[in-house]
């Protein structure tokens, strides 16, 4: 695909719903007691590898255009299929999933494609054989062998690397635990909270703080009746667009603004950027609202390892916005970067590299050398990776002489109706 030069973008939009949540909303509506109803899911290729598996697992799972209803089995209901489960690209799919299939009874088999087989998955056994459980993974990777039927017990775990897949996983198995609470401590930085918000608003005794989040061993959850929130993470290409665009008038509708993950709004604020937000409310039980984005001039900033878990899926974006920027900017403590769907360490430098950005790789992240002008342009590949397809077109609009995107097509990945929806506001 070949994303031509853009004017500006005008006009208003809604962006699906957020991917993390929906994956929540999907598989512990599956372990409650009940029919759940959930409004605007955020259905694209990851969700859809979590609807599919749970029905392999003997869940009823009805999609409805946008919405979906789940029909509970309960905490332990959970059928063991004869077949392995194949989690597709879906990283959080694979990730929480064993922590709920750790309480079941059954011997169960998770696979993927080639970038989640390449991912570490000993950062969630570790903390499960702890507590008990029985699970083995192919000399760090999936596929995995989870054997349930194994008494959990509650442990407190200091998480080594900011994750909230990992914290999520262990707060799921401690459910499961025969007594006391399970605690998760995050010494590095504080991540994605969305876990504990809805096990708490489905009846599980949760607390939480910055830095730790507890659960205590539940009989039940209830169903959840709610409507999923505009995913940010969809958002933050048009957010970057548009700011980087001269003459923008963006307005992005119902956006879920949980400060655990919209970490690049206040790096892009200080940076000069122009984003207002307005209407707020609370959706699912998170905050949301509206934003307002003009183009602006920015300058230079560093993103420290603190801020690293709050915007991790938009450090691509913003290496894009950096080199459009006056000064130079950096990224440290990103070394999770280096195990997402790409190295995106490297992907991201490589390909923005070629398209005119000057920008370095280092071991736990980048530095860049802005200058306030459209970059050229040139060819890029997203290599099977989302983010990367998004960064590519984002560039594109940002650019010269355009951007030639191959693999476009992997943005379907986490926002399906992406090209169609950026097509609707942008302006040549």
């Amino acid at each position: 695909m070949t994303i031509e030069p853009a004017a500006a973008l005008v006009g208003d939009v809604a962006v699906p719903g957020t991917k993390s949540i929906s994956h929540r909303a999907l598989l512990f509506g599956a372990i409650a007691d009940g029919e759940s109803e959930i409004r605007r899911v955020g259905w694209s290729g990851d969700v859809e590898s979590t609807a599919r598996a749970l029905r392999a697992l003997g869940v009823r799972v009805e999609a409805d255009g946008d919405d979906a209803r789940v029909t509970g089995v309960g905490l332990r209901g959970l059928r063991a299929p004869r077949e392995p489960i194949d989690c597709g690209n879906a990283g959080t799919l694979m990730r929480l999933i064993v922590g709920i299939l750790a309480g079941q009874d059954g011997i169960f088999v998770l696979t993927g494609d080639e970038s989640l087989s390449s991912r570490p998955m000993e950062r969630i056994a570790d903390p499960l054989r702890r507590m008990g459980a029985r699970v083995e993974t192919t000399d760090g990777h999936a596929p995995l062998t989870v054997t349930g039927g194994a008494t959990l017990h509650p442990i407190s775990y200091e998480l080594p690397v900011a994750s909230a897949q990992v914290k999520s996983c262990v707060l799921l198995a401690g459910l499961y635990a025969d007594a006391g609470p399970t605690v998760v401590v995050e010494k590095a930085a504080q991540t994605r909270d969305h876990t504990e918000r809805m096990l708490r608003s489905m009846g599980a005794r949760v607390q939480s703080s910055p830095r730790q989040a507890s659960v205590w061993p539940a009989e039940r959850l209830a169903p959840l009746s709610l409507e999923v929130p505009g995913d940010f993470s969809s958002a933050a290409p048009l957010v970057v667009a548009a700011t980087l665009l001269s003459g923008s008038e963006l307005r992005i509708h119902g956006v879920n603004l949980n400060p655990t993950r919209t970490g690049l709004l206040g790096v892009l604020e200080r940076m000069g950027a122009r984003i207002a937000v307005f209407n707020r409310r609370s959706l699912a039980g998170e905050p949301a609202g509206d934003l307002d984005v003009r183009a602006a001039d920015l300058t230079a900033t560093t993103v420290t390892a603190e801020e690293v878990p709050s915007m991790i899926d938009e450090l691509p974006l913003f290496a894009l916005a950096a080199g459009m920027a006056r000064g130079e900017s950096r990224v440290e403590g990103a070394q999770e970067l280096r195990a997402k769907e790409s190295n995106r360490i490297e992907t991201v430098t490589t390909s923005l590299k070629g398209l005119g950005i000057r920008v370095s790789a280092s071991h736990d992240g980048f530095g860049v050398r802005g200058i306030p002008t459209r970059p050229k342009g040139g060819g890029m590949s997203s290599d099977g990776d989302h983010r990367l397809a998004m960064l590519g077109t984002v560039a594109g609009l940002v650019s010269r002489e355009g951007v030639r995107l191959e693999d476009a097509e992997a943005v379907a990945i986490s926002f399906p109706g992406f090209y169609d929806l950026l097509e609707s506001v942008t302006k040549r």
